[in-house]
C-alpha cells in the first residue's frame, strides 16, 4: 500500500507541479504528518523532490524528473487492459492507438505484473460483438480520415466544416462550432452549436470533414454529460410524442425502458407493472410495444389497442391459411 502511495504522490506532484503537504494529505486521504514521512522516504530513494518555504510554499520535484509505468499495481494494470476492449475508441477512430498504447503499457510492466495482468483480463469480456442470441451489435461505418479531422478540430477548438447527411434529405456542407464528441450504444454524435443555436450530430452521417484556422466559438471549459442530459431533456418534449399507458411483465421492464422515450410513472399491478412512458411518434410506440408481445398491454390511447389488435389479427389469419404441403414432405 505505500508503494502504491508514494507512486501516488510522485505522480500529483508531476501534473500540479507544487502542492503543499495538507493537498496532498487531502489527495491520498493520509495525515500530513504520513505526507512528510513520504516525501523523506522519496528523498532517500532518490526521488529529487524539493521544498519551498513560505506562505505559499509547498513540495515540487525538479524540472525534467520523470517517472516509470513500472508504480503501476495489478488492478490498476488490469483497468488498463480492459479499457483496450471498450468500443468508444472505435467509435472515436482512436482504435488503433489504444491498441498501440496497451502495448507500450504491457511492456513497461514488471514481468509479474505483466503475467497476471494478462491472464485476468482474458477472463474478462466487455461489450462482445453478439448477445446470448446470437444478435451482432450493430456497428456504425465511420471513415478514419473524416472522424479524425472532427476530433482535430473537437480537441484544437477551430472550427468545422462538414457534409452532413440529415435524413433523406440531400447531404450539404455547413460550419459548425464543436464542443465535443459522445458515444452511446455504439453510435457517436459530434456536440457543437451553428449561429448560436445548439446542434447534435451522427458521426455515421457526416460525409466529409474540414477542420478550418478559425477558433470555435465556445466555452473554454464544459460538463459534457451535463450538455448530454440537456439536449436529451430537449429532445424528449419536442415534436408530437405519444403517452401510453400499458401493462408490462417485470421481466420485459428493462426491454421497454430501453425503447421508450421516458417514464412518466410507474407503480405495481398485481403480478403486472402498469406504466406511463413516452414514444417518438405512433410507429414508434406501435412498434415498441409489438415488440413485447404478451409481455405488456396496451391500455391507452384506444387507437394503439386498435392498431395492435389489427396487426395481430392479420398475423393470425395468414397463418391460419391453408397451405399445400410439399410433395416431398407429403406423407407415403
Amino acid at each position: 500500500m505505500r508503494a502504491d502511495r508514494l507512486v501516488s504522490l510522485v505522480l500529483l506532484l508531476r501534473r500540479h507541479g507544487q502542492l503543499s503537504a495538507a493537498t496532498l494529505a487531502r489527495e491520498l486521504e493520509v495525515s500530513t504528518r504520513t505526507v512528510l514521512r513520504d516525501i523523506e522516504a522519496l528523498s532517500a530513494a532518490g526521488v529529487p523532490v524539493y521544498a519551498e518555504r513560505g506562505r505559499h510554499g509547498g513540495f515540487a520535484l525538479l524540472p525534467g524528473f520523470r517517472t516509470e509505468l513500472t508504480g503501476l499495481n495489478h488492478d490498476e494494470a488490469l483497468a488498463l487492459l480492459v479499457a483496450g476492449s471498450r468500443r468508444g475508441a472505435q467509435v472515436f477512430g482512436l482504435g488503433s492507438s489504444l491498441a498501440s498504447a496497451m502495448l507500450k503499457v504491457v511492456d513497461a510492466l514488471p514481468e509479474s505484473y505483466r503475467r497476471t495482468a494478462a491472464g485476468a483480463a482474458e477472463r474478462l469480456l466487455i461489450d462482445p460483438e453478439i448477445d446470448l442470441l446470437s444478435r451482432r451489435v450493430a456497428e456504425e461505418e465511420l471513415p478514419d480520415e473524416v472522424v479524425a479531422e472532427v476530433r482535430r478540430a473537437v480537441f484544437a477548438g477551430h472550427r468545422l466544416r462538414i457534409r452532413y447527411e440529415a435524413g433523406d434529405a440531400e447531404p450539404e456542407w455547413r460550419t459548425v462550432d464543436p464542443i465535443g464528441l459522445v458515444t452511446v450504444r455504439e453510435q457517436g454524435y459530434l456536440l457543437a452549436t451553428r449561429l448560436g443555436e445548439d446542434r447534435t450530430y451522427r458521426l455515421s452521417r457526416i460525409l466529409a470533414a474540414e477542420e478550418l484556422d478559425e477558433p470555435a466559438q465556445r466555452p473554454d471549459r464544459v460538463d459534457l454529460d451535463r450538455v448530454w442530459q440537456e439536449r436529451g431533456t430537449r429532445f424528449r418534449a419536442g415534436g408530437e410524442q405519444v403517452a401510453v399507458v400499458l401493462r408490462v411483465r417485470p421481466a420485459r421492464r428493462e426491454e421497454l425502458v430501453g425503447t421508450a422515450l421516458a417514464v412518466l410513472a410507474e407503480e405495481p399491478d398485481g403480478e403486472w407493472l402498469r406504466m406511463e412512458v413516452t414514444f417518438q411518434d405512433s410507429r414508434h410506440a406501435e412498434w415498441a410495444v409489438w415488440q413485447l408481445s404478451t409481455g405488456a398491454e396496451a391500455l391507452e390511447p384506444q387507437w394503439l389497442r386498435e392498431s395492435l389488435r389489427d396487426r395481430a389479427g392479420a398475423v393470425a389469419a395468414r397463418y391460419g391459411e391453408g397451405r399445400e404441403r410439399p410433395e416431398s414432405l407429403a406423407p407415403e
